[in-house]
């Protein structure tokens, strides 16, 4: 068996600005990750200040408007060590402030061994 992995992503997910709602209403940006993910970028291309959460009950990360975050959560491990983003896993948002135009992404990076 070969030891290197490739870097492999699914297709992005979006969420547009309309269908972002009100404070403490988390909305899911697409759908579950379908691989256990090494590295996520989530960007807020919205006029707006955004609030994220991993369960969509909790608040857990806030997001200021026209920014992005990259999560490398274990590019640099073999496939069975170190943190990843669960298979399942799915991401939400709400309003901190309300958008007028943009959408939210999730962009889900993933190893397989070649």
């Amino acid at each position: 068996m070969s030891q290197a992995i490739r870097l492999l992503l699914e297709p992005v997910r979006s969420l547009g600005f309309a269908s972002i709602l009100g404070a403490g209403v988390y909305t899911g940006i697409g759908t579950s990750i379908n691989n256990p993910a090494r590295m996520i970028l989530i960007q807020n291309i919205t006029n707006a200040n955004l609030m994220f959460s991993w369960d969509g009950i909790n608040n857990h990360f806030p997001m200021i408007q026209y920014s992005h975050i990259v999560l490398d959560i274990t590019s640099n491990k073999t496939r069975e060590s170190g943190f990843f983003m669960a298979e399942g896993q799915r991401l939400y948002v709400t309003q901190m402030d309300a958008p007028t135009l943009g959408a939210v992404y999730l962009s889900v990076f993933y190893g397989k061994d070649i």
